[in-house]
């Protein structure tokens, strides 16, 4: 008679019936709801608290109805992934452990066709991490990493040796960075990562999508290092104002392709080295490039840049060029210069001679970048002022865009 009451137990516990009980109220271990599931099974979890860490190691559908946190306690990671085709949905993960070494976060995926929906990650280190995942997706997802400095977070994403998989329409703030690592073709689109240090770290992930993103008050936007044939379009960066930030950083990176954003408020806009293979192009098209302190900043050996159609908007300096060899060897066309001086006089939308833009006095900064400190000083704009009207020396050429437009060309529609 008593293990019949006890078995009676069990099953009005698995049908829900005791939710609205005081021992629903207690956290439950959650292991023991993920061994009995049987694969392939759509487990939708009663309302309540449940205790962590747990390990998915079957196919299954974990549903929480956006009802069901489950809290670590301070340990190790939440939920971790160990299979294949597993879907996870309307969970709130919190309460991870603290470990950098250990990537204690609100979740560790590995396997292949993942889809991880509209969940809640807070009061963790690191966010999603997804080691060796395949063709998976990522959607919906609000995370946040602790309430300390950026460099004591966590990832809110990171990704290493993982291929294939989408990540879209996440609300990502307060995190350290997001991390791909190892990790090719792979896209991103429509996230929002706001109050961050990196919203995007590549490193040697090639052939990566960048597309519809809002990055927002982060110390850098996107960084890309050692990362070919990427494709960054339509994109809205705004507010990376750290000292050594850019909206967009390539170094060491090929055949890029950055189109269509609208960069704005940066110290630097877009920085970039020459390309690291000769006969590829960086290329940047249609983008909006305004109120930042440097527009553009290419450093190191000159040559292998194409900017066409870009709109310069009231920023501080609209190009800066370091580095050895010819001007020349980059190509400007058709881009629209917000301090372009010249006419129109057949009316074909382009300036009758080419703009040209030249170091002055900017040579005294540019070289020596402590003393921006005093870009705006009544005696350094005078001396900018002499070298233009009876240069000292030579003025050294920057840039030459034979077909500045007269008018900025319509921005590409938002996705």
């Amino acid at each position: 008679m008593a293990q019949s009451r006890t078995m009676s137990r069990y099953v009005l516990i698995a049908l829900g019936c005791l939710a609205a009980g005081p021992a629903a109220h207690a956290a439950q271990p959650l292991q023991p709801w993920l061994d009995t599931a049987l694969p392939g099974t759509s487990l939708r979890l009663p309302p309540g608290e449940y205790s962590g860490p747990a390990v998915i190691a079957k196919p299954l559908t974990l549903d929480g109805d956006g009802k069901v946190v489950i809290d670590a306690g301070g340990k190790g990671t939440v939920l971790t992934i160990k299979a294949d085709g597993v879907t996870l949905r309307g969970l709130t993960l919190r309460g991870s452990g603290g470990s950098h070494d250990a990537i204690d976060g609100g979740l560790m995926v590995e396997g292949k066709g993942h889809r991880i929906e509209n969940n809640v990650i807070e009061d963790v280190l690191f966010g999603i991490s997804l080691h060796r995942t395949t063709d998976s997706v990522v959607r919906g997802n609000r995370i946040r990493s602790r309430p300390v400095d950026s460099a004591d977070r966590g990832d809110g994403l990171r990704l290493w040796y993982s291929t294939g998989n989408l990540i879209e329409k996440n609300d990502i703030a307060q995190i350290r960075d997001i991390t791909v690592s190892n990790a090719p073709r792979n896209r991103f689109v429509a996230n929002s990562v706001t109050d961050s240090r990196r919203a995007l770290n590549f490193l040697f992930s090639h052939r990566s999508l960048v597309e519809g993103n809002r990055f927002e008050r982060n110390s850098t936007g996107i960084v890309a290092l050692n990362s070919e044939g990427l494709l960054i379009r339509n994109n809205r960066i705004l507010h990376a104002m750290d000292p050594a930030g850019a909206g967009v950083a390539l170094k060491e990176t090929s055949a890029a392709l950055v189109i269509g954003n609208e960069i704005v408020h940066c110290a630097h806009g877009i920085m970039a080295d020459s390309p690291s293979n000769p006969l590829n192009r960086i290329v940047f098209a249609d983008n909006r490039i305004a109120h930042n302190i440097t527009g553009i900043y290419f450093y190191g050996p000159k040559g292998g840049h194409i900017a066409i159609n870009n709109r310069f908007q009231s920023n501080l300096w609209p190009v800066n060029i370091i580095g050895d060899g010819d001007p020349m060897d980059d190509t400007w066309i058709g881009n629209w210069w917000d301090d372009y001086e010249g006419f129109d006089r057949d009316g074909d939308g382009y300036g009758d001679t080419p703009h040209e833009l030249y170091a002055y006095a900017d040579r005294i900064w540019i070289e020596n970048p402590a003393a921006k400190f005093f870009r705006n000083s009544p005696v350094l704009e005078l001396l900018d002022f002499l070298e233009r009207l009876a240069p000292f020396s030579s003025p050294s050429l920057i840039l030459r865009d034979p077909k500045p437009r007269m008018a900025p060309k319509a921005p590409r529609p938002t996705p």
